[in-house]
């Protein structure tokens, strides 16, 4: 008697539309922030974040990762190029956030400055599961 492998159910269309939705919301966002960090002089960030006048090199790194997770969201999915770097992406920019709300609590500061962290990094882990494991993009042949 031949046993073969239990099938495995293809992902939804659902989950693949959703994940492509977090992807450009987050690609946006990443994006703007990391932009935003490269570009501006110090002096101006400073006026919103206070550390940045005391770490200059860090907020430049935080924005070139926040820029590089953006595009690393998009492009390697929609080219099919080596689609789970979309994965990996989702699961660097988990990272940034973890640390980010890690950073407003050892500042103390109160729970909502720490909201946006949460929700980006979740929806990062969202996308890092779901790129490398729920609906997986296949890559070109």
């Amino acid at each position: 008697m031949a046993t073969s492998a239990p099938a495995v159910a293809a992902p939804s269309r659902g989950l693949h539309f959703a994940l492509w939705g977090v992807q450009i919301l987050l690609a946006l966002a990443f994006g703007m922030a990391g932009a935003m960090k490269i570009t501006t002089p110090i002096a101006d960030l400073a006026k919103n974040m206070a550390w940045a006048a005391e770490l200059p090199n860090l907020v430049r790194f935080i924005g070139t990762s926040e820029f590089l997770g953006a595009v690393g969201l998009i492009l390697p999915s929609a080219l099919r190029i080596m689609p789970k770097l979309s994965g990996v992406a989702g699961a660097a920019l988990t990272l940034v956030m973890v640390l980010a709300a890690g950073y407003h609590v050892m500042q103390h500061d109160p729970f909502s400055l720490m909201v946006p962290s949460l929700v980006l990094g979740a929806l990062s882990a969202f996308v890092a599961w779901g790129r490398l494991a729920g609906a997986p993009i296949a890559p070109r042949a």
